[in-house]
């Protein structure tokens, strides 16, 4: 069983804050995710089915962090002196409702993340045989987030000092895995697809184009990965009271790792465009020069024969 390092109460006072900022984050975010959506409104159709993905996830993170001020001002406030044991026993009691509440949205954004790869997977190789086993571990996401909410809780003791009872203790942990292995394995078929796609599309070209998407997704992959991997192994070895402080901001950062892949492709897209627009232009202006030069060329031989007769 884990073992505590901070209390409860401590630990939440930094978790607030830390969301706190990147919720910050994460809604600037939205606004340039909305922003390419308008671009791409004016020059292509728009993903509606992203745009609803887009819309749900910070509305979810929206509802995480008025949860996290709710909770606070329960905790430190309102019952600070009636709530036996303090602060710490009343964050350690994980019946409450907003905690279970946000254990709800910290399911469903994680499912909607881990869904809009497998989406992505599977728009790229066009078969259902590719994205069976990310279904599965999806599923498994699914069942162990719906163990860890809803299961009876027993034996739960209500103590900072053992917050988790065994059975939700390993619930927790295997959600926490199938997560990292889901998204990994989409996003490595991903990325091998569109890395697989560009070497032989490179093969034609006559000049060589760098691979932003692929940058891109290798970036939010780690980003990602970066944030959720030390979470699982502090929350296994050492601190239950991790999942105050990382918990609530892997909901942000599922977020923020989403509205950074629109928002970079975006960008990348509206600088291609805007080289290829350059390029078409001066391919014309070259065509009109060229075509003036040739009329006058023609002109001056049209009168030099017509002053030789």
């Amino acid at each position: 069983m884990a073992r505590i390092l901070i209390q409860l109460d401590t630990a939440f006072l930094i978790s607030s804050a830390l969301v706190g900022i990147l919720y910050g984050f994460s809604t600037l975010m939205f606004i340039g995710t909305v922003w390419t959506f308008i671009y791409k409104r004016r020059t292509q159709g728009v993903n509606h089915a992203m745009a609803v993905v887009a819309a749900l996830l910070f509305l979810l993170s929206t509802a995480d962090m008025i949860l996290v001020i709710i909770e606070v001002e329960d905790g430190f406030v309102k019952y600070r002196d009636t709530f036996p044991g303090g602060p710490a026993n009343f964050f350690a009691n994980f019946l409450q409702k907003t905690f279970i509440a946000k254990n709800v949205i910290y399911t469903l954004q994680t499912l909607l993340g881990d869904g809009v790869v497998i989406y992505r997977c599977y728009v790229l190789w066009q078969s259902v045989w590719v994205i069976i086993l990310p279904c599965m571990l999806w599923c498994g996401i699914a069942a162990f987030g719906i163990c860890w909410v809803y299961a009876p809780r027993s034996n739960l003791t209500n103590s900072p000092d053992q917050p988790f009872f065994v059975g939700e203790f390993m619930w927790i942990t295997a959600f926490l895995a199938f997560t990292l292995v889901s998204y990994l394995f989409s996003s490595g078929l991903v990325i091998y697809r569109i890395w697989t796609i560009e070497r032989k599309a490179s093969a034609v070209r006559t000049t060589k184009r760098k691979m932003p998407i692929l940058r891109v997704l290798v970036d939010a992959t780690i980003l990602y990965s970066a944030a959720l991997c030390p979470f699982i192994i502090i929350f296994y070895t050492y601190s239950s009271a991790v999942f105050y402080v990382m918990g609530d901001m892997l909901v942000q950062v599922i977020s923020i790792v989403f509205y950074m892949v629109f928002i970079r492709v975006a960008i990348g897209k509206h600088a291609q465009d805007r080289e290829t627009s350059e390029r078409e232009r001066m391919t014309t202006l070259q065509f009109r020069i060229s075509h003036l030069e040739n009329g006058s060329e023609e002109n001056d031989v049209s009168s030099w024969l017509t002053a030789q007769k």
